[in-house]
C-alpha cells in the first residue's frame, strides 16, 4: 500500500517534512487548543481560529523555516496574522512546536498575561501588533522588502488576512506596492471562511472574485481547499517556486470548522464556545489518529542574515550655516538624511510621492537603493516603515505633507503598540504654506503625535535645530515625529550648539523680562522680531524655544516664566487643541503663580500667500506685540 506521503511527494516532486497525517492531528490539536483557551477567557473567536487550523499547521510544521529556540532570528521565514484575532490559534501553533507551554495559553487574555486578546511585541515571536484590520499586508512588504533588497537572504514572509479584511483599501494598497516592486518573496493567505461579524462578506466564497482582482494587479493566484493539507502544501511549494511575482493563496475555508451544528453558522463571531465546548471537543479528540506524540519536522532557516549595527547614528558633518541666512527646515531634513545615510548603510526614507517637496529626493539621488518611494497611499507608507523597522534591521525616515499623516493614524497608533522605531516627518505644516489652503494646511499633527503613547515630538525652528533633530530622532526609540516648515526661517542657531530631547533653548532674555513667549518654527521667528521691536520700546521679552514638544522642558518653561514675570505667550501655528498651548499648559498645571495665554488658528483657515493669511490669523510680529502687551498688562 502507497502512503499518503509518497503520493504528495511524487506530485510535488518535492520533500514532505511531515506526514499528512500528522499535519491533520496538528490542525485539530489547534482547533482543541483554541477552544480551550478561549474557553477559559470566556472570551474569544474560536470560530476564526477553527478555520485557519489547516493553514497554520502546514505553515508551521511543514512549509516555514524558522528556529523555535530562536523566534526572532533575522534569518527566518516570518509570519504576520493580520487578522489578529485569531490570534489563539498562533499560540496554539507555539504550544504544538514546544515554544509555548501548554498551561501558560490557559492564561489567554489574563490580565498580566501576554497571550493577548491579539498579539503583540510583548511575546518574543511576535514582530508587530495586529488586530487593527487591514495592515498586516504592509508590514509584511516592509519586512520582505528588507530580506530581499537589503538583507539579500532567501526568506519569505507570510501574511495571512481575513476575507472580511479584505474590504479595507488599505490592503489594495499593499497588494499593488507588493506588486509594483515584485516581491516574490511575499505569500498572501486569505482566510476566506464566508462570514464577517455580523453578515456574510461581499464576496463570501465566489473567490474566482478575489483571483481576478489579484491577477489584476500581477500577482500569482490560487485558489486551494484551505482544509486540505495536500492542497496546502502544493500552494505554499507553488509559491515557493514562483519568481518575479508574489503569490496569493485564497483558501476556502469555514468558520467554525468540524464544529458540529456550528460550522459556517452566523451569530458566533466573537464567542467562546460556553456549554457547547465538550460536545465539540468530544467530537474533535475523535478525529486525531495519533493519539501519542506527533513527530514533524520544521525547516530551517537557508541563508543567514548579516549583522547590522543602527545604533549611534550621527551626522556624516555638522551643520554649515550662517545666522541670519534663511533656509525652509524641509530643505534641511533633507540634508540630515542623507548626512545620516552616509555614515550609516540602514538608514533609509521612504515617502509618499511628494519626495520634491519634503526634499528626501536628495537621498534618492545620493543612494537610490535607499528611498523607497511609497506613492499616494499614506496607509501603506507607515506599513511598510513599520514592516521595515520591526526587526531592527533598518532606520527609517517616513515624510509627507504632514496633514496627510492624518489618514494613516491607524498605523501610526498601532506602530506604538508594536513598539516601532519609525521617525516621521511631516512638512507643510499650518497656515503658513499659504495659497494651498486648508485641505494641505497641518492644523492638528502635533495633536496627533502627542496622544501616541512613548512618542517623541519635535518642532526644530531652522536649519541647524532640524539637522540636529533628524540625528536625535534616528537614536531615539518610539515613534518619533519631526515638524518641518514650507517656507524659509532664518538661521538662529550656532552650527556647534548642542541641543536634547527635552531640553528648551532660550533665544533671547534680559534681567528685565517681564514676560516668556514660547512659539514653533514660523511663530517662533515672528516672536523674535517682536520681542526684538519691544527691547527697542524698554520691554523686555524673553524668547523660548521648546524644540521638544514632548517630552516638554516643564523646568525650563517654569523657571523662564517665573523669571519672566511669571506671565507666558503661547503663538501658535496649529489649531488650539492639543498643540503647543495645551503642552505649556499641562506643564504648569499645577503652578500657582504662572499665567499662560494662547493664541492658535481658530478655525478652518482660507487661502491666500503666506504672508497674507499669517497676518490675517494674528500671527505676525505686529500682531504678537499687542498680545505680548497685553500679557504684561493682565
Amino acid at each position: 500500500m502507497v502512503s499518503k506521503k509518497l503520493v504528495v511527494e511524487q506530485e510535488r516532486k518535492m520533500p514532505l517534512v511531515t506526514d499528512v497525517q500528522v499535519l491533520k492531528d496538528l490542525a485539530t490539536r489547534i482547533r482543541i487548543l483554541s477552544i480551550q483557551s478561549t474557553t477559559a477567557a470566556n472570551s474569544g473567536h474560536p470560530t476564526t481560529c477553527s478555520s485557519i487550523a489547516e493553514i497554520m499547521s502546514v505553515l508551521f510544521f511543514n512549509t516555514m523555516r524558522y528556529s523555535v529556540a530562536a523566534p526572532k532570528d533575522v534569518s527566518s521565514d516570518r509570519f504576520v496574522l493580520s487578522k489578529g484575532h485569531a490570534a489563539p490559534a498562533l499560540y496554539a501553533a507555539w504550544v504544538e512546536n514546544g515554544l509555548i507551554p501548554e498551561p501558560e495559553l490557559m492564561k489567554l487574555r489574563q490580565l498580566g498575561c501576554d497571550l493577548e486578546g491579539h498579539p503583540t511585541p510583548r511575546l518574543n515571536f511576535i514582530d508587530v501588533g495586529t488586530g487593527s484590520l487591514g495592515q498586516g499586508l504592509a508590514i509584511a512588504a516592509g519586512l520582505a522588502y528588507v530580506s530581499k533588497n537589503y538583507d539579500n537572504i532567501d526568506a519569505r514572509t507570510y501574511c495571512l488576512i481575513g476575507d472580511g479584511e479584505s474590504a479595507e483599501g488599505s490592503i489594495w494598497e499593499s497588494i499593488a506596492f507588493i506588486s509594483h516592486y515584485n516581491l516574490d518573496n511575499v505569500v498572501l493567505i486569505i482566510d476566506a471562511n464566508r462570514l464577517g461579524q455580523s453578515q456574510p462578506t461581499t464576496v463570501a466564497h465566489h473567490l474566482e472574485v478575489y483571483k481576478a482582482r489579484l491577477d489584476a494587479f500581477g500577482w500569482n493566484s490560487l485558489i486551494v481547499d484551505g482544509h486540505s493539507v495536500e492542497d496546502l502544501v502544493k500552494a505554499f511549494d507553488n509559491a515557493s517556486a514562483t519568481k518575479g511575482k508574489p503569490t496569493a493563496i485564497i483558501a476556502k475555508t469555514y468558520k467554525g470548522r468540524d464544529f458540529p451544528d456550528i460550522e459556517d453558522r452566523e451569530g458566533w463571531h466573537g464567542k467562546a464556545l460556553g456549554k457547547e465546548t465538550d460536545r465539540v471537543l468530544k467530537h474533535l479528540e475523535g478525529l486525531i489518529v495519533n493519539k501519542g506524540k506527533l513527530n514533524f519536522t520544521i525547516p530551517s532557516p537557508v541563508t543567514r542574515a548579516p549583522q547590522v549595527n543602527i545604533s549611534n547614528i550621527q551626522l556624516a558633518s555638522p551643520p554649515n550655516y550662517t545666522v541670519g541666512d534663511s533656509l525652509a527646515t524641509r530643505q534641511a531634513y533633507g540634508a540630515a538624511l542623507v548626512k545620516i545615510a552616509q555614515n550609516n548603510p540602514r538608514v533609509i526614507g521612504l515617502d509618499g510621492d511628494m519626495k520634491n517637496s519634503t526634499f528626501s529626493e536628495l537621498l534618492k539621488k545620493y543612494d537610490p537603493a535607499r528611498h523607497i518611494e511609497c506613492f499616494i497611499a499614506e496607509q501603506n507608507l507607515v506599513g511598510v516603515a513599520i514592516g521595515a523597522t520591526c526587526r531592527d534591521r533598518t532606520v527609517a525616515f517616513v515624510s509627507t505633507f504632514a496633514a496627510f499623516l492624518t489618514r494613516a493614524f491607524d498605523q501610526i497608533r498601532m506602530g506604538a503598540i508594536s513598539q516601532t522605531n519609525v521617525n516621521f516627518v511631516g512638512s507643510h505644516c499650518g497656515v503658513s504654506i499659504g495659497e494651498d489652503g486648508a485641505s494641505q494646511m497641518a492644523l492638528e499633527d502635533l495633536a496627533m503625535f502627542r496622544s501616541v503613547p512613548g512618542s517623541t515630538v519635535l518642532y526644530p525652528a531652522d536649519a541647524v535645530s532640524t539637522e540636529r533633530a533628524v540625528e536625535l530622532a534616528a537614536n531615539t526609540p518610539g515613534v518619533t515625529y519631526i515638524r518641518v516648515n514650507r517656507p524659509a526661517t532664518k538661521i538662529i542657531y550656532a552650527n556647534d550648539f548642542k541641543f536634547q530631547i527635552g531640553k528648551s533653548n532660550v533665544i533671547l532674555f534680559s534681567p528685565k523680562d517681564q514676560v516668556l513667549f514660547i512659539g514653533g518654527g514660523i511663530t517662533l521667528q515672528e516672536g523674535i522680531s517682536a520681542a526684538t521691536i519691544l527691547a527697542q520700546q524698554g520691554v523686555g521679552v524673553r524668547v523660548l524655544d521648546l524644540f521638544t514638544i514632548k517630552p516638554i522642558d516643564r523646568e525650563g518653561i517654569i523657571k523662564n516664566a517665573r523669571e519672566s514675570g511669571g506671565r507666558i505667550l503661547v503663538v501658535e501655528d496649529h489649531y488650539p487643541e492639543g498643540g503647543i498651548g495645551e503642552a505649556v499648559l499641562s506643564a504648569v498645571a499645577e503652578v500657582r503663580d504662572v499665567y499662560v495665554k494662547k493664541i492658535a488658528i481658530p478655525r478652518v483657515p482660507r487661502s491666500g500667500t503666506p504672508s497674507q493669511v499669517l497676518d490675517y490669523y494674528g500671527l505676525t510680529a505686529k500682531h504678537i506685540v499687542n498680545y505680548l502687551l497685553d500679557a504684561i498688562k493682565n
